[in-house]
């Protein structure tokens, strides 16, 4: 699977750096000279990393990092600070509004490629979610009870997916809607419930759990 970096970074050097850097680690890293182009970026493509300076010539990095917090379909992208703001009360600041990790300008680069490094690596050992009797896989888009492949929609799949991410915790039908429609739509909650209702026609009795008046869980 392609692991996408964007990286909002208004020197062009330094731009320049991180993407010909990570482009020779396998990434595909796209770079953004403003919170605008991000933005504009971000409502047609999700990234998988967000590279982010704070001190940009539009919109302040806080303010991106905050609307990407609030919105349930960017939960599992990584953040990563990387600004000249290297106090450590910025740092507690960023780490505190959401970021994942925090990288003080100046950087030797070789500690950014292994810190992006790091994160990868847990990605993509994640990308695999195992709850008995079930394994979903969620580069090949598969869903297998112990050994049997099992017929999933697109749209079935994307909702399993986040109740299996979710391990057992209630996801509301509002932050499916906004996961897998975008924030934007507006859809009756009857719609998430007929998805649900297909999706445990495939599935053992009681694996998808309703929580009256919240949302749905898997059972654990």
């Amino acid at each position: 699977m392609d692991y996408t970096i964007f990286s909002v970074e208004d020197n062009e050097d330094i731009s320049h750096l991180i993407q010909v850097a990570l482009s020779k680690q396998g990434y595909l890293v796209e770079i953004f000279p403003n919170g605008a182009t991000f933005l504009e970026a971000l409502k047609k493509k999700t990234p998988n990393m967000v590279l982010l300076d704070l001190m940009l010539p539009d919109i302040q990095g806080t303010e991106l990092l905050q609307y990407m917090r609030q919105k349930p379909q960017y939960d599992e992208v990584e953040i990563i600070i990387v600004s000249a703001k290297s106090a450590i009360m910025d740092r507690i600041d960023g780490l505190d509004l959401g970021a994942d990790d925090y990288l003080g300008k100046p950087f030797d680069i070789l500690e950014l490629m292994s810190r992006v490094n790091a994160k990868v690596r847990r990605f993509r050992m994640n990308r695999i979610i195992h709850i008995s009797p079930y394994t979903l896989d969620r580069d090949r888009q598969t869903l297998f009870h112990h050994e049997q492949e099992i017929n999933l929609t697109n749209k079935e799949f994307k909702i399993l997916e986040l109740l299996m991410v979710s391990k057992g915790k209630v996801v509301n039908r509002d932050t499916m809607i906004s996961t897998l429609w975008g924030g934007d739509v507006i859809l009756e909650t009857r719609t998430i419930d007929m998805h649900i209702r297909s999706l445990r026609n495939k599935l053992d009795e009681g694996f998808i759990l309703t929580i009256h008046g919240v949302g749905y869980k898997v059972r654990l």
